[in-house]
């Protein structure tokens, strides 16, 4: 008897430390107990092998009564124990609106513990939808970081495809990428980094007939874009629209990062900036080269304002231009302001919109 014990005991001790699930060591078990109980009745009384399992077969039909006893109680306890948290869980209280999981509080965690941020911050972020103009050298980075921050609903509005001479800046774009639209690079690499997030990929050009419906549809704006012409819709469309408009620039080892904001008494792009340059005194990054980092640093600082803005942390840059300057590290800040009788804005005084 004592063998078929420790046959026993070897089964399910050795088998859970050799990795065994406990339904293959219960089924060991039972093949073990059906054995012995052949024994009994396949061999004669007096038997060896009887005699070494206890000299019949009483004991081990009582022990398999007490074992089936034990099993049932056991599977009723279960389906107890699982009505009960069924029912404890139709009757809890439905999630509050904006409420975060255990997830998303250990991922934002570095948030939360900020006091300007919060946990009523990264709520705001994750209720939060904003537009980025351009998937390139600026809104590369900004794309990641809004991501990483945790900005609910995150639309990119781009027409290029992917290039290999994209790859030294754009860092949300991979090798791979190549030829794919920059729009679902940038999707699929913010999906990656964070799957709470909502990504609107819009493969198109950014044009007068759709930028007020588009715009109308986001709490702020970013631009990445790298044309004046498209400056200026942005411009235009975020005024109209009575969003906040974050813009960045970046030229050879040069950044240049605003927000432009009249409804908050701010100016708006063309407040500073009424007229083009002359041809050829701002030559595009293609035609006058850029250091590979400086729109990771610029883009940067412009999703730190996106985040300020919807978190109402600190104090944004509207009414300011900072300057940094990559090649001998310098940064400055200078003041801006609404310019009278602006086309655009007012001088300040445009409509808070929709």
């Amino acid at each position: 008897m004592l063998l078929v014990f420790g046959l026993a005991a070897l089964a399910w001790f050795g088998g859970g430390l050799i990795g065994l699930p406990r339904q293959a060591r219960a089924l060991i078990l039972a093949l073990l107990y059906i054995a012995v109980l052949m024994v009994h009745v396949a061999l004669p009384e007096g038997h060896p092998l009887r005699v070494a399992t206890g000299g019949g077969p009483a004991f081990w039909l009582i022990l398999g009564g007490f074992g089936l006893l034990g099993a049932g109680y056991a599977l009723v306890l279960r389906r107890l124990r699982g009505r009960a948290a069924a029912k404890e869980a139709a009757e809890a209280p439905a999630p509050r609106p904006g409420a975060m999981s255990e997830a998303q509080l250990e991922r934002y965690a570095r948030h939360i513990v900020l006091r300007e941020i919060g946990g009523t911050g990264q709520r705001a972020l994750g209720e939060a939808k904003v537009l980025v103009v351009g998937a390139g050298g600026l809104g590369a980075p900004a794309l990641q970081y809004l991501a990483a921050a945790g900005v609910g609903t995150v639309g990119v509005i781009d027409a290029d495809l992917v290039e290999n001479a994209n790859l030294q800046r754009q860092v949300i774009h991979r090798d791979a990428d190549i030829g794919v639209p920059k729009v679902f690079s940038a999707q699929a690499a913010m999906e990656a980094q964070n799957p709470y997030v909502t990504v609107r990929p819009y493969h198109r050009r950014l044009t007068e007939e759709i930028a007020a419906e588009l715009f109308a549809d986001y709490d702020v704006i970013l631009d990445g874009s790298d044309n004046f012409e498209t400056r200026e819709l942005v411009n235009r469309a975020a005024v109209a629209a009575g969003r906040p408009l974050v813009w960045g620039a970046i030229a050879q080892w040069e950044g240049q990062v605003a927000v432009f904001d009249p409804a908050r008494g701010g100016p708006c792009y063309a407040c500073v900036f009424p007229e083009r340059p002359a041809p050829g005194l701002a030559p595009s990054c293609a035609e006058a080269g850029v250091v590979g980092p400086l729109p990771g640093v610029v883009g940067a600082m412009m999703a730190v304002e996106a985040v300020k803005l919807i978190a109402q942390a600190g104090a944004p840059l509207v009414g300011r231009l900072m300057l940094y300057d990559a090649l001998y590290a310098e940064a400055r800040v200078i003041a801006v302001a609404p310019r009278p009788g602006c086309p655009v804005c007012g001088g300040g005084t445009a409509s808070t919109g929709a």
